[in-house]
């Protein structure tokens, strides 16, 4: 068996693109269109997958936007997408800069959450070992839920 990808149910194509490529910095590896089911769907790599050339490989995260509106509530109740970064404050600081709050920051130097446009939450992971508590973050409050 093998880890394909994590299906999430999207509202605003534009706004989620936005938010997972040009925020996250992820990339569209394709994307299916279907008139017959009113529905589109984009798979998206991790940076680092695409630039290894493992997109067709690497788990993907597949946003589903259905054509007929529809309300999509309790982004939590679905659970959390996961990402290892290099740097979790950098990657923090990067997200604020460019609008994204930080719903849980990093004080332990190692995890945080964000959500996206969505409501469904994003684990942000230090890659080894934690960082050294450092501020902003030691002392930065949650906002929202996570």
């Amino acid at each position: 068996m093998r880890y394909l990808h994590t299906m999430i149910r999207v509202s605003d194509v534009e706004k989620s693109l936005d938010f997972f490529c040009n925020k996250l910095g992820m990339v569209e590896v394709r994307r299916t269109e279907s008139e017959q089911g009113r529905f589109t769907l984009i798979f998206l790599a991790a940076g680092e997958d695409k630039q290894s050339g493992i997109d067709l490989k690497a788990p993907l995260v597949e946003l589903t936007y259905n054509w007929d509106p529809e309300e999509y509530t309790g982004g939590r109740n679905f659970g959390h997408l996961a990402y290892e970064v290099d740097d979790i404050y950098e990657t923090c600081r990067s997200l604020m800069d460019k609008g994204v709050t930080i719903n849980r920051p990093p004080r332990d130097g190692y995890m945080a959450f964000i959500r996206t446009p969505d409501g469904i939450s994003i684990e942000l992971l230090q890659k080894g070992a934690a960082l050294p508590r450092a501020e902003p973050w030691a002392s930065m409050q949650n906002t929202g839920s996570w």
